[in-house]
């Protein structure tokens, strides 16, 4: 039987092991309290932690009382002021229930709801549950940090802890055989001489002769036994060799257009969505890149902080970010080595015929080298040709490429879980 012996440091007063099983028990209540706050918060707010609420009637525990037990019988007396069938009035409010709810009442009694406050880790916990990167495969990658330790074989020297004690007693046990083999043939002669003069011995020198043959059967003895029953020269110790492993290695093309039929309001649904994935990313993949494209009538990759702050406006041109991802990709990116994502976002208004030429990069140059494809369009009206382009391409390519529409800011969190929530076949793989 094992033990685990839970030795984290806890909070004054708090149990880690009881908290994460309240947690589990009222998942549904905090999932739902996590996804509302995820809505109303401004980006910088967004990986604090959160007041929960759960109604009174939610956390009722059911008890045991003691009862008349036996069996007896019980005269009931009747009134005069109910007859069968009659409807009662449900009580009205003030009369002291509590919970907030009536006026002032110098009677009853209730309970408020409870609320308490979960952490930034187990807020966040909940915003990516069960979220994953789609179609993610392990590849062959440069510059690995992740290794595995591989038995190759025994060396004569090494650490008492991996000393291999069969291979170094069957040495030892070689090593005895191979010293005293000149003196154990030599005790077998002197032992068959003796046992033949044993029965023949009569006269003072066959005597005498015996006697010399004790002695020197007593120094090889004593000879043999001196041999070392373990020697430094006989230890052996298991070898072990560091082999690379393969690992999971993405990118993440997060691509924004901030031309000028962007409206303020609708970059900062789609700063929220990217922000969103960011935070998904960073939390959840060790070995990731994020690269940062703004796009108006020209494409340019930027820093964080440019991507999500910068105020540059212009024309509308879609196909020049992907020309650019497509540069990026072949120069920095070989799909051999890494898993490509890339994430779009955009009110759907495009130049012209722009949309056709983003329909021929993507199918000609983009869409067989990436994991999977995103595509948000943010915006109330009707949806655009560039809509209506990346609808052939879905239709072609389902595991791959994925489109949503998101009006307002209510919609982020829910399409967010849609498009990264994790498939039965990848959590199986996973």
């Amino acid at each position: 039987m094992s033990y685990i012996i839970d030795r984290r440091l806890n909070g004054k007063h708090k149990s880690s092991v009881n908290r994460q099983r309240f947690l589990r028990r009222y998942r549904a209540h905090i999932r739902k309290a996590v996804e509302e706050a995820v809505n109303q918060r401004s980006i910088q707010d967004l990986d604090r932690g959160e007041q929960i609420t759960i109604p009174k009637r939610d956390i009722h525990e059911p008890t045991f009382g003691h009862g008349q037990g036996g069996t007896g019988s019980i005269v009931h007396p009747g009134n005069k002021e109910f007859a069968p069938g009659d409807r009662i009035n449900k009580p009205q409010g003030g009369q002291g229930q509590g919970s907030g709810s009536g006026d002032a009442s110098n009677q009853g009694e209730g309970e408020d709801d409870f609320v308490f406050q979960i952490s930034q880790e187990e807020f966040l916990d909940f915003v990516f549950e069960d979220l994953a990167l789609p179609n993610l495969v392990r590849k062959d990658l440069k510059e690995l940090k992740e290794f595995s330790l591989k038995h190759a074989g025994v060396v004569s020297e090494g650490t008492p802890s991996k000393l291999n004690i069969v291979r170094s007693m069957r040495n030892a046990y070689a090593r005895r055989m191979v010293m005293s083999s000149g003196s154990r043939k030599k005790l077998a002669e002197v032992e068959a001489e003796r046992e033949q003069l044993i029965e023949e011995a009569s006269s003072p020198e066959q005597k005498a002769r015996l006697v010399w043959l004790d002695e020197q059967i007593l120094l090889l003895k004593q000879k043999i036994e001196r041999t070392p029953f373990l020697d430094t020269y006989d230890l052996r110790y298991n070898h072990h060799v560091k082999e690379p492993k393969p690992s999971s290695k993405a990118v993440m093309f997060c691509i924004m257009d901030v031309s000028g039929s962007m409206t303020q309001e609708t970059k900062n649904v789609a700063k929220r969505f990217f922000i969103l994935l960011y935070l998904f990313l960073n939390r959840n993949y060790e070995k990731i890149d994020v690269v940062f494209i703004r796009h108006h009538t020209s494409a340019k990759e930027v820093t964080e902080e440019e991507f999500f702050y910068s105020r540059e406006t212009g024309g509308t041109i879609v196909s020049s970010a992907l020309k650019l991802m497509d540069k990026i990709v072949k120069d920095r990116y070989s799909p051999e080595q890494w898993n490509i994502y890339a994430a779009q976002a955009s009110d759907g208004d495009n130049w012209d015929d722009d949309s056709k030429i983003c329909k021929q990069i993507l199918e000609e140059d983009i869409i067989d080298l990436v994991q999977y494809f995103t595509y948000i369009e943010i915006t109330p009206r009707d949806h655009q040709s560039l809509w209506h382009v990346y609808e052939q391409i879905q239709s072609a390519h389902p595991k791959s490429f994925a489109m949503r529409h998101i009006v307002d800011v209510g919609d982020i969190y829910p399409v967010f879980r849609d498009l990264f929530q994790r498939r039965q076949h990848e959590s199986s793989k996973h």
